[in-house]
């Protein structure tokens, strides 16, 4: 398989600082080489240019770095679109998980996707909703077409609307979801799947259910993974941490059945924060998840 690395030193969408150094962690964990001990050829394309944020305005506190963050998910759009016409796989290295309003909106571009989103928050807040103004909790709804109009179209690059549709996504580990945001996810379509869910059907059924959601009609499934969908105990280096997410081994088989599928078209791997971290130790899991994506099982043969 190709590969190609795409990083995105975004700290702007998020609440706390530091997760800019998260594309520099992942790779000091080893990525490209575990990759290519795989037998993937990897190309790393460095960074996405991300302005400095003592250089930006923070705007509209409820929208807040609204602008850097669409020029940043601009260019990455086309980096990825750029990536998947040229039949290759982009990885994507955050950064906040607004990056994402760039990743999967370049994917989708010409193609219909389903997407599974691992994360410990629902992300699909929006302006009015969001009691913090932070965009990292507002990529998703931006994607299925809500919230404003900038985020939505990337600045007028693309037409309004959802850029896949709702019915396609899937969440997978969602534990700390705002009272407002819950009500757009019940209305939206997108297939909910908390960590209460997990708990009484067990990680491989949700799953499951996850990808068939996510194939159901498309041409494949784009994987956005927040490392604070991990338990706290395992991803210490997270912005905004919230206990009783998935284990370890949880993590690695939920990512290990999509990648079964042999549906998968791209993969963000996001919200690594080295300040808060332990001796890399988020990084090195962050890497270790993106072998298992793509091939490898740590306790198979």
């Amino acid at each position: 398989m190709q590969i190609d690395l795409i990083g995105v030193p975004l700290d702007f969408g998020a609440g706390r600082r530091g997760v800019d150094m998260g594309p520099s962690a992942i790779r000091y964990a080893g990525l490209r080489q575990g990759l290519e001990e795989l037998g993937h050829q990897v190309t790393d394309y460095g960074n996405i240019m991300v302005p400095l944020a003592e250089t930006c305005e923070v705007g509209d506190p409820k929208l807040k770095y609204m602008e850097p963050i669409v020029g940043v998910a601009q260019r990455l759009a086309e980096r990825v679109a750029t990536t998947m016409a040229e039949q290759r796989l982009p990885l994507v290295l955050g950064g906040d998980h607004s990056l994402a309003l760039g990743s999967v909106m370049g994917a989708t571009r010409g193609r219909k996707l389903g997407l599974i989103w691992l994360d410990a928050h629902g992300d699909f807040n929006t302006h009015e909703t969001s009691p913090s103004g932070n965009i990292h909790g507002m990529p998703l709804a931006a994607i299925c077409g809500h919230g404003a109009s900038p985020l939505v179209t990337l600045g007028g690059a693309l037409p309004p609307g959802a850029k896949l549709d709702p019915h396609n996504v899937a969440i997978i580990g969602a534990r700390d979801i705002d009272p407002a945001e819950r009500r757009l996810l019940r209305a939206s379509g997108v297939a909910v799947y908390s960590m209460e869910a997990i708990d009484r059907l067990g990680i491989n059924e949700v799953v499951h259910r996850a990808i068939e959601t996510a194939c159901r009609g498309t041409d494949g499934i784009y994987l956005s993974l927040d490392l604070d969908g991990i338990d706290p105990m395992f991803a210490p280096g997270v912005g905004t941490p919230v206990s009783g997410g998935l284990t370890f081994r949880e993590a690695h088989l939920a990512v290990e059945l999509v990648a079964e599928t042999k549906r998968l078209v791209g993969v963000d791997l996001v919200e690594v924060n080295p300040i808060l971290d332990r001796t890399n130790m988020t990084g090195e899991l962050a890497v270790q998840l993106a072998l298992s994506a793509f091939g490898k099982r740590i306790w198979g043969l």
